[in-house]
């Protein structure tokens, strides 16, 4: 447990992995050259989600080489979401660091963001970037532009230029193990619990070796994903444009009656009438598909499957949820 000067007695380091065979060997290496150096008990927790590479063979002979290593296999890959779950599930350290393979986060950093989470008596501190090496000038705009309208959308402060890079104190924790739904986005949650949360500025390194197992219509369903699941203003915002188009529509054809009625103009514009037929249909099918993104997801939630299924663990606390 904490003890009473608020300092950490434990620490538990998460790293969700798929597929990350060229930058494992280069992270395991540095994060012990950084935790040795820390005078606190410590525990590296790998999550292989589902990896078809060589990373789950570097884990496990990681892993029997070094005591304070454990692993959890999934049983397919279930997403990044559900990894950094099922780790945290399994975390019954009095903290825990969330740090991607790719090293574009630097473990070095580590012992700073510690210190800075038990100087400052914080219960999350979140790494934040002040610079985003390796990334081209269109993911960059997009991302700023995501977490532009998440922050206007969500009903709590959403830090922006933010990752997964972060240490959480164990009362956070629970409070994470406790939140079961499957639509899960992790930044989203972890800034919706509260409590008191710093940022740690740094500067993200261009990816190590590999490529991003995110393209773009994988980040578009994550944005998307992490809209829905935090705000209803989409909803809102379709009924709202749906009065105003209906209000509009009357007036108009007020105004074509007056002067069919005063004027005597014939109604004609047949073209004019396809345009609009086919603008307003466009509207609906845009609106019924987001109501469709919330129903979609009410039927995933009442289905009450298992977030993820593990196939195996070094980890005896390790289990499905």
């Amino acid at each position: 447990m904490q003890t009473n000067n608020n300092r950490i007695g434990s620490i538990d380091v998460l790293i969700p992995v798929y597929n990350e065979e060229e930058c494992l060997n280069d992270l395991i290496s540095r994060l012990f050259k950084t935790l040795n150096k820390i005078s606190i008990p410590y525990q590296i927790i790998f999550v292989d989600d589902g990896s078809t590479d060589n990373s789950l063979s570097i884990i496990k002979n990681t892993c029997k080489n070094f005591t304070q290593c454990g692993y959890i296999h999934l049983s397919r890959n279930f997403g990044k979401e559900a990894a950094m779950t099922a780790g945290l599930d399994c975390s019954q350290s009095d903290a825990l660091v969330i740090i991607d393979a790719d090293l574009q986060d630097p473990p070095e950093l580590i012992p700073e963001m510690i210190h800075v989470l038990e100087e400052k008596r914080a219960d999350v501190v979140f790494g934040k970037r002040k610079s985003r090496q390796g990334e081209s000038f269109f993911k960059k705009t997009c991302a700023n532009t995501f977490y532009w309208l998440f922050d206007k959308m969500s009903r709590f402060d959403f830090p922006r230029n933010t990752g997964d890079f972060r240490i959480l104190r164990r009362r956070v924790i629970i409070a994470l193990q406790g939140m079961k739904e499957h639509d899960r986005f992790m930044k989203g949650l972890f800034a919706w619990v509260g409590y008191k949360q710093l940022e740690f500025l740094y500067d993200r390194d261009s990816r190590f070796l590999g490529q991003s197992k995110f393209n773009f219509f994988k980040l578009v369903s994550f944005a998307l994903d992490g809209i829905i699941s935090f705000s209803i203003i989409p909803i809102r915002l379709a009924t709202f444009i749906g009065i105003c188009f209906s209000l509009s529509s009357i007036l108009f054809g007020c105004y074509f009656l007056l002067k069919t009625v005063f004027w005597g103009d014939p109604v004609a514009g047949f073209p004019t009438l396809i345009v609009f037929i086919s603008f307003f249909s466009g509207v609906q099918l845009l609106f019924l598909g987001i109501i469709g993104e919330y129903v979609a997801r009410t039927n995933t939630e009442a289905k009450m499957r298992p977030l993820y299924l593990v196939d195996e663990s070094s980890l005896p606390s390790s289990h499905n949820i």
